[in-house]
């Protein structure tokens, strides 16, 4: 009988928890299973995993193959990396120093991508701050424009009806005196 780890899901429609677990590999995805060895919540933010390391390495020993979700979670956990260790017959306390070394690396670099995100974060909000500002300047540029253009065509509305009042004034004393 193959025997595969994998997820079980349960939980409600949009509300997705799973069980890990060790099933035959034949058996459909929320059937009958052998034993269940861990939960996965992908909704939480991190995503929650709490896997029984023993008997995760127990099913691994005896063949079981992960699925890529749970191989995932496996290495996340650090058991895949025990496992190996455990292959290559390291005693107890060189292997708990090795993933304890792992465990400092792996959270050094989650912070070094969790200051790289807010860094692109600040500079995205810095980014559109500068965008904004551009676009008032250039919306006042043209309000500003637009104001000038008013006043212009007003003044030669203004500078049309003085000449014209002006030639009307001055025609209406020419035919003044031809009238007198």
């Amino acid at each position: 009988m193959a025997v595969k780890l994998r997820l079980r899901r349960m939980g409600k429609k949009r509300q997705p928890i799973y069980k890990v677990v060790a099933a035959d590999a034949r058996s459909p995805r929320d059937g009958k299973y052998i034993e269940a060895i861990g939960s996965y919540n992908p909704k939480t933010d991190p995503a929650t995993v709490e896997l029984n390391e023993e008997r995760a390495l127990y099913w691994l020993g005896c063949g079981a193959q992960p699925t890529d979700t749970v191989k995932n979670l496996l290495n996340k956990q650090g058991i895949l990396l025990k496992k190996e260790l455990l292959k290559e017959g390291l005693s107890e306390e060189a292997i708990s120093a090795k993933l304890e070394e792992w465990g400092k690396n792996k959270n050094s670099l989650l912070e070094k991508k969790k200051a790289k995100a807010d860094q692109l974060k600040k500079e995205k909000a810095d980014q559109l701050k500068k965008e904004k500002a551009d676009q008032l300047k250039k919306e006042e540029a043209e309000a500003a424009k637009k104001k000038l253009e008013e006043d212009s065509k007003a003044k030669e509305v203004e500078a049309a009806e003085v000449e014209g009042t002006a030639s009307e004034e001055v025609s209406t004393e020419e035919e003044k005196p031809e009238t007198e």
